[in-house]
């Protein structure tokens, strides 16, 4: 009787292991973590309050609604905001996010509060970022938000990322739940806002594209969201059968990657000096595409003094800095090849010294073997005639920047067996 008994123990228990074991694979495919869909890079503050107040970057009891463009979607969303290069604690009084419709309008119904650690609003140190708690929202893949901030003191735009190419709004007083604004100002500039992260499945990923001007989308349509990283990202979201990966836009107009802008604080800091904030640091990053060095080649003698003169070797030299950290870190790092910019509108900004270094930092990065792997936006987006100069079809018109048709080539030319 005894040993019928103990049979049949092990029976059950064999049954009950086997369900769990059986079990497993459903439980593991429920994980999920935090990826990054959209993110701004900021930069210092302007010079003074009174430059700052013209540019709208100074405000009062007034509530910004800013518009972002999602990359993957999630049900699940939280929000970062930034007090990046701030002098002062800024107020929070009330947040708010939203499906955006169009205009200053937000879809009925898909208004939600914000909290901070449970409270409605925050205040945020110099230089500190936060996160919102999450929220159930659900956000569509290639979706645009809107989240909104209410100022209720006066506050220096802190956390600006100035050229947006994207129209965000500032209403008088806390309309941070409000379906649309009555007759808002408009600025070009995403302020105190800095990300957007879902929860996504556990093999979702983020890829940061690390640039300049052209990765900011410099003289593509404003509110088309026509930058190269938002096509790829719709290129991959379309991808049959992929796993999800998010496109994050880390470019600053005129950033550098070996000097800080003196005099145009737009162009941010350094690309070393930023790397860790805005890259290593954004949730479920797996993968980086660096282009960058145009801007340390053209800026020398024109924008910013000839003594910031680099060489190809110096410039080589940075980004295998980036590789190091990108590597140091379990990140993929890819190199894209620095675009045409002879006949450039900029005076100075182009020679044919400039010329030969940008082919000497192209020739390195195909065939170092320092990247894991490389993007040839060069040969993308040359003409066949005259491989010096951008293609006239790609041309954004001032013979440096693409414009969306460039910018269209240069997300094609990625291929996307490199997100494996």
């Amino acid at each position: 009787m005894k040993a019928l008994r103990f049979g049949y123990e092990m029976k059950r228990t064999t049954t009950f292991l086997l369900t769990i074991v059986i079990g497993l694979p459903c439980l593991a495919a429920q994980h999920t973590h935090w990826v990054g869909t959209w993110e701004a890079s900021p930069a210092p503050q302007l010079a003074n309050e009174a430059q700052m107040r013209h540019d709208k970057l100074v405000f009062e009891n007034q509530t910004i609604r800013e518009i972002v463009h999602a990359s993957i979607g999630g049900n699940t969303v939280r929000v970062r905001l930034s007090n990046a290069y701030g002098k002062d604690t800024i107020e929070i009084g009330a947040a708010h996010l939203a499906l955006h419709a169009q205009g200053a309008n937000i879809v009925a119904g898909s208004d939600h509060v914000l909290t901070f650690s449970g409270h409605p609003g925050i205040a945020i140190p110099p230089n500190a970022p936060v996160l919102s708690d999450p929220v159930q929202l659900n956000v569509p893949a290639s979706g645009d938000l809107a989240i909104s901030i209410f100022l209720p003191k006066a506050t220096e735009g802190s956390g600006v990322h100035y050229a947006a190419q994207q129209t965000s709004y500032v209403a008088q007083g806390d309309v941070t739940s409000a379906a649309s604004l009555s007759e808002p100002a408009t600025i070009t500039s995403w302020v105190f806002l800095t990300g957007v992260d879902v929860l996504a499945p556990e093999p979702a990923s983020a890829v940061v594209a690390f640039g300049d001007s052209i990765t900011d989308g410099a003289r593509s349509t404003m509110d088309a969201n026509h930058r190269w990283p938002n096509i790829l990202a719709d290129r991959l979201i379309a991808q049959h059968g992929k796993k999800e990966v998010a496109v994050l836009d880390a470019g600053i107009g005129g950033n550098r990657i070996l000097h800080d802008a003196a005099t145009n604080v737009r162009f941010g800091v350094n690309a070393l000096a930023r790397f860790n904030r805005d890259v290593i640091a954004q949730s479920g990053v797996k993968y980086v595409i660096v282009l960058e060095g145009i801007n340390d080649l053209g800026h020398a003698g024109t924008s910013a003094p000839a003594s910031e003169t680099v060489s190809a070797e110096q410039i080589i030299a940075g980004l295998q800095q980036m590789i190091a950290r990108a590597h140091e870190k379990g990140l993929k790092i890819f190199g894209a090849t620095l675009t045409p910019f002879e006949g450039t509108t900029f005076p100075g900004y182009f020679t044919p010294e400039k010329e030969a270094k940008r082919k000497a930092i192209n020739e390195w990065i195909r065939t170092s073997g320092a990247f894991d792997g490389v993007i040839d936006f060069d040969k993308a987006v040359r003409d066949p005639n005259d491989p010096d100069r951008m293609l006239p079809a790609y041309d954004g018109g001032d013979h440096l920047h693409p414009g969306d048709a460039g910018y269209k080539a240069m997300a094609d030319a990625v291929p996307l067996g490199l997100f494996k």
